[in-house]
């Protein structure tokens, strides 16, 4: 009996031990008045048994008691016994610092500044879209002049004047290039006493095209035509009656098939062609009856009546050989040099017909520069000093010689 009371009085007591863990005490109130105690962060926080189980705290009910009319203050944590653990609010407002500033920037005192600024030393290029066509166009202008008042030593006022004009337009893509040039030059001297006289007089154009297999080699196989005459009337002063020039009198023309050399990254041209038309034009009847630049002179009877007319055309096949080639030797010096040798098959084989010109160009500035050329002809076709006879009659049409032209000139030059 006394052992099923004993039992009986166990269990009343668990159950109300298991009643008091169940039931959650009401939180305390905290009074807004009252400054709210700050817990010493260094002091050991007291330790929490384990074993004893935690009570849940309703952090609803804890926000609504806060009095938010008084100053926020900071809260490291909240009152805690052995039974109870309050949540911790933390706030932390701060702002990183800005490490490695560079010594130009001034993040408190942003000034633009334009002292290390230095101007355009040239015009503003916009953007274009690269092409495969290379330009140039050039315009120059050389002049010179001599003047004498009260000279002892003598001389002539004299003025000359030379232009010159030059468009180049070259397309390269891959296995294809053409290159087409036309050159066109007049100059005058003017001196005292004396009506004017021709200098210089030429009309150039050329055109090459070629093609090559692949995109290594710098051999093409190449087409090429050129053509050369000049603007006005040349006469062998101071003879000023009879020309032995004029426009297309002559006109030289060249076309034919053959190969050319064309290495990359370098301004140079050399076309083999052994298969060359060329065509001399003397479209003046005068200098075609006199057979000038070795065509068929006309025939005339005993009595001096012409029979046949001189031939305006003269038709040549042989073997070409041309050469372009411009260097920059110094900062604004550029050497440039056109070369031409031609021989004939059928007529005249191993007579060279040549025509070089050798340009140095000595840039002063963008605008002004200096010009000093030579050329050099020879054409066993055009004859000099021929013989002639008391009646008039020609024993001996002449002898082939060299011609050449010298240069010197400080002009203008514009590109555009």
């Amino acid at each position: 009996m006394r052992s099923k009371i004993t039992f009986i009085a166990f269990l009343i007591l668990c159950f109300n031990h298991l009643n008091a863990q169940d039931t959650i005490p009401p939180a305390p109130v905290t009074d807004s008045l009252r400054p709210t105690p700050i817990i010493d962060s260094l002091k050991p926080a007291p330790v929490i048994d384990s074993l004893r189980p935690t009570p849940i705290v309703d952090s609803l009910r804890l926000a609504r008691e806060i009095d938010s009319i008084r100053p926020f203050q900071y809260l490291d944590s909240m009152q805690i016994d052995s039974m109870r653990v309050v949540d911790t609010i933390v706030i932390r407002t701060f702002q990183d610092k800005i490490k490695n500033i560079p010594r130009g920037a001034n993040l408190t005192n942003p000034v633009i500044s334009f002292k290390r600024t230095k101007p355009l030393d040239e015009q503003y290029k916009r953007f274009r879209i690269p092409s495969f066509w290379e330009k140039e166009n050039k315009l120059g202008i050389n002049l010179s002049e001599v003047a004498f008042i009260n000279w002892n030593a003598g001389g002539n006022n004299s003025v000359s004047a030379l232009a010159n004009i030059k468009f180049v337009r070259n397309y390269k893509f891959r296995y294809i290039k053409w290159d087409n040039d036309l050159e066109l030059r007049y100059g005058i001297n003017s001196q005292e006493n004396e009506k004017l006289r021709k200098t210089d007089d030429a009309i150039r154009i050329s055109s090459t095209f070629a093609y090559r297999r692949d995109t290594i080699s710098n051999w093409y196989y190449s087409v090429r035509a050129n053509f050369n005459t000049q603007f006005s009337k040349g006469f062998k002063y101071p003879n000023r009656k009879t020309p032995i020039s004029r426009f297309m009198a002559p006109g030289y023309g060249f076309i034919g098939a053959g190969t050319s050399f064309i290495p990359e990254g370098k301004k140079l041209n050399l076309y083999i062609s052994p298969f060359t038309q060329k065509a001399t034009f003397i479209l003046d009847q005068d200098l075609a009856d006199k057979g000038a630049f070795g065509a068929k002179r006309a025939q005339y009877d005993a009595d001096g009546n012409k029979i046949t007319d001189g031939e305006n055309v003269l038709m040549e096949f042989g073997f070409l050989v041309t050469n372009t080639w411009e260097s920059k030797i110094y900062e604004n010096a550029k050497l440039r040099s056109r070369a031409s040798l031609y021989s004939d098959y059928l007529k005249s084989f191993g007579n060279i017909d040549i025509d070089w010109e050798l340009n140095l160009e000595l840039k002063v500035n963008k605008y002004v520069s200096t010009n000093l050329g030579t050329h050099i002809l020879y054409d066993d076709d055009i004859l000099f000093d021929p013989v002639k006879a008391e009646d008039g009659t020609i024993i001996n049409e002449g002898v082939p010689k060299i011609q050449f032209k010298q240069l010197f000139a400080v002009g203008i030059s514009y590109n555009f």
